[in-house]
């Protein structure tokens, strides 16, 4: 079964912004190349839906540039940030940011935020105006409210209505994880196959008794049974030089109050170096913290790999973490986005799409925008972790 999540919104920067727009389909036809270089600068890469906003990204000076993120985070439609975001399983919306600006070397990070919609503007207000390098929780909330962001509730009414289908289904989904020597015994005792269309329909008939509209009924019932991850980064190269690079999140939905995944954390989720280039991740966060793989890849840089070879490397660490084991590498995914200081970039992934017809997609925009298809470790579509896991109610 192919992941079906909304794929993810991106793009890089620190000011204004354009209108957001929805889900960008790639074209299958565009091909990765082996060893791509920027036809000229500014140059950015993103994750796909950052293609909405690059143009005017690019237009901007660097300080203008996180109003990508920002356009992501300010449109209730994107469920994998900001506001609109999907929330925790006790319905909150929890924020993680990260960013990094490479000639002050400096870098701002925000984990686990409530009621502040703009984390990545928040991420950037650490990195200027205080010591530190990371804020979590209600310090940060505290902080934001300082700098003058306003509290809101970030819950929209129509993620609250799929958070509460979610509730009613008693989803039991948590444990262990892949890397747990019980994982199969747990999948065994938990995975009822043949009651999957039965809880298709029972959930179909409650998403429209808690009125969700019809024409989102599939796609929140399938957000309860595939848990989406929902996760954006930029990375970009002016015509100066300077480099920068920034990611931000809602994080994997339902998850546990504090769950902190890999988007928040500098060289995880996201990592610059202005004299070798900048990355960033989206996927399985519990996976790329294990090999911290933006600073992976970027010290691959520094020891003279290419992009691809930077990335396929922190994928195939990924891969040697599970021994090779295909049975639990099929359940997890991962994308990286790489640019270096002299323009050349690579998108890679450890899976080749979502399904055929939808391939994981690079968005670059050098003065041509485009989407060009990642080059994969592996061929064929990822799945989610936890799989599909009616309740009881729901079991044959």
């Amino acid at each position: 079964m192919s992941l079906t999540r909304r794929e993810l919104m991106a793009g890089l920067a620190l000011g204004g912004l354009a209108a957001p727009v929805g889900r960008v389909d790639a074209d299958p036809a565009v091909e990765a190349h082996q060893a791509n270089r920027a036809a000229g600068l500014p140059v950015l890469v993103s994750s796909t839906n950052g293609y909405a906003y690059l143009e005017a990204a690019r237009r901007q000076p660097l300080d203008a540039a996180i109003g990508v993120l920002k356009g992501a985070e300010d449109d209730p439609k994107d469920t994998s940030v900001g506001l609109g975001g999907l929330p925790n399983e006790e319905g909150v919306v929890e924020l993680d940011a990260s960013c990094m600006h490479g000639p002050s070397r400096r870098a701002g990070a925000v984990g686990g935020v409530r009621n502040i919609k703009n984390v990545s503007l928040l991420a950037r207000e650490v990195m200027l105006h205080t010591g530190h390098v990371m804020l979590v929780g209600e310090g940060a909330e505290r902080f934001a409210v300082a700098r003058g962001f306003k509290r809101e509730d970030l819950l929209t009414d129509d993620t609250r209505k799929v958070w509460l289908l979610w509730k009613e289904s008693h989803a039991d989904w948590w444990g262990p994880g892949l890397a747990d020597p019980g994982w199969k015994d747990w999948l065994r005792q938990h995975l009822h196959a043949d009651a999957l269309d039965v809880a298709r329909e029972r959930l179909a008939s409650l998403a429209a008794e808690l009125g969700i509209a019809p024409e989102q009924r599939l796609a929140a019932v399938e957000q309860v049974l595939r848990p989406p991850t929902g996760t954006i980064h930029c990375s970009v190269l002016t015509a100066k030089g300077e480099m920068s690079g920034c990611t931000s999140t809602s994080g994997l939905a339902w998850k546990l109050p504090g769950r902190l995944g890999d988007t928040g954390v500098i060289g995880a989720g996201c990592y610059t170096d202005q004299d070798i280039g900048s990355a960033g991740a989206t996927g399985s966060g519990e996976e790329n913290l294990k090999v911290a793989g933006a600073h992976t890849i970027v010290d691959n840089l520094r020891r003279g790999m290419s992009p691809l070879e930077a990335g396929t490397d922190a994928l195939k660490r990924i891969v040697r973490n599970y021994g090779g084991d295909m049975d639990r590498i099929r359940y997890l995914d991962m994308k990286y986005y790489i640019l270096r200081k002299d323009g050349a970039y690579a998108g890679v992934s450890l899976w080749s799409g979502y399904s055929k017809e939808r391939p994981h997609t690079i968005a670059v925009h050098d003065g041509t925008l485009r989407l060009e298809k990642m080059v994969n470790l592996f061929e064929g579509a990822s799945q989610t972790w936890p799989p599909p896991v009616p309740t009881s109610r729901y079991a044959p």
